[in-house]
């Protein structure tokens, strides 16, 4: 029996009828789809095109580790997203991947992060102390520059200009934009490329290449020694002994530009939401801050010493996973179950809904970090923060030592004023929040 008579399908006309909501938020369209055909669908979206929508995890760690030689990312990564941000180790594929995942990894092991900590909370400090006091206001651009501002001094030390951080900053969002239209858009595809709106963007990226060649170009003619992530990548070398050519290097930075701020600005906004609504979880950060206080931990072990906090980080990230789908696509005829899978099927993976399913998560919807003081839920097959499996988030412990260092600085510093109107989300590439207005009061 073929997959289209197994997976219930969603009609083009319904995709269509409903394309202006969907370019808006997606997440309750395949929610009223998941809820009416159970744990798959698939979407027609025209020209003889078709996704399987899946919250089915089992079927998800089957793809990403146990099966994973079969499937590639989907066309969305490997060319649309390609196009803006070339070909690193988020958007290649095959030998070039696996030559790169080896070259780059080791800049990213717990050893090497531990020379940045230093930059990375002096980094945080800096930005939270621009947080206003005593008045609503929207947390969100205040960590979304934290955040870029992170991997820009992680990368670059205290070489590069502010107008071209705010360019590259700029870029990165904007182009984030025009694809989004492009994926939710598929049948306007003609006239972004007729009327010049991909092109416009393109452009953009060329600007800041030109950016990053120049900030290359001074470190290689420099004899200052940064130890910083971009003296960890020139350092790096191919098994013959040869060093990442130019165009790579700038396509590697890119995609740290990409994925490294934007999934943890939108992390610990929503985990400031979720404090604001939640107090007594402040309170008990603020108490394991209190209890290390007068111990004499260095960075590293004051990350090792925040369970409570890293719990609370877990748990947000589980309710907003910043990566909220995962797409695959099968090289060959394979099967799972009772299910069949055409070569050449796209599969949509809702982070969103496995991470929320009540058939493994007990009462799913709510707040609470506790739960992850049981270790086998953070390697569970049923929460996927960073992805899994050989293509699991290579920055994954950058980014969590940034998030541990944020919170504990911000609830150290301030108080999140109690809120009780429902969090609001703007899916986009990535889960981003929406008019994330909070108040903070300084703590003395």
């Amino acid at each position: 029996m073929s997959s289209e008579k197994k997976i219930p399908e969603v009609s083009l006309p319904k995709f269509i009828r409903h394309s202006l909501s969907i370019l808006r938020n997606p997440l309750p369209f395949h929610k009223a789809n998941f809820n009416k055909y159970g744990n798959s669908f698939r979407l027609n979206v025209g020209f003889g095109k078709s996704v399987i929508f899946t919250r089915d995890a089992e079927l998800l760690s089957y793809v990403l580790q146990k099966n994973q030689k079969n499937y590639l990312k989907s066309p969305i990564q490997t060319r649309d997203l390609a196009k803006y941000i070339g070909k690193g180790l988020l958007t290649a594929e095959g030998e070039k991947w696996q030559k790169q995942r080896r070259l780059v990894q080791p800049a990213f092991h717990k050893s090497q992060l531990v020379q940045l900590l230093e930059t990375i909370q002096s980094t945080i400090n800096n930005e939270l102390d621009l947080i206003p006091t005593n008045r609503p206001f929207d947390i969100f651009p205040v960590f979304n520059d934290l955040a870029f501002q992170t991997v820009v001094k992680s990368l670059f030390s205290s070489e590069i200009e502010d107008t071209d951080i705010k360019q590259l900053q700029h870029t990165t969002e904007i182009t984030q934009k025009m694809l989004v239209k492009e994926l939710r858009q598929p049948y306007l595809g003609w006239w972004f490329k007729l009327s010049g709106k991909i092109k416009f963007h393109i452009d953009l990226i060329d600007q800041s290449r030109a950016i990053l060649h120049k900030l290359v170009t001074q470190r290689k003619q420099s004899a200052i020694r940064y130890n910083d992530l971009l003296d960890m990548l020139l350092d790096a070398k191919y098994e013959d002994g040869s060093s990442m050519e130019e165009t790579q290097l700038l396509d590697e930075i890119l995609i740290l530009f990409a994925a490294g701020h934007e999934t943890t600005s939108n992390a610990l906004t929503f985990t400031c939401e979720l404090l604001a609504r939640h107090p007594q979880a402040q309170s008990k950060i603020l108490e394991e801050i209190h209890k290390n206080k007068n111990e004499s931990f260095d960075l590293m072990d004051k990350i090792n010493h925040a369970t409570y906090t890293k719990w609370v980080i877990q748990e947000a990230m589980r309710l907003y996973p910043p990566a909220y789908f995962i797409d695959r696509v099968n090289k060959e005829l394979d099967s799972f179950q009772e299910l069949e899978l055409p070569k050449g099927s796209n599969l949509l993976f809702s982070v969103y809904e496995i991470h929320r399913h009540p058939e493994f998560w007990s009462n799913p919807e709510a707040f609470i970090p506790e739960r992850f003081s049981d270790e086998t839920v953070k390697f569970s097959k049923n929460y996927y923060p960073f992805g899994a499996g050989q293509r699991m988030c290579i920055g994954n412990n950058f980014a969590m030592y940034e998030m541990i260092l944020a919170i504990l600085s911000v609830v150290e510093n301030y108080e999140i004023v109690e809120k009780k109107s429902p969090i609001q989300i703007k899916p986009l590439i990535t889960l981003k929040p929406f008019e994330s207005i909070l108040e903070f009061k300084k703590r003395t």
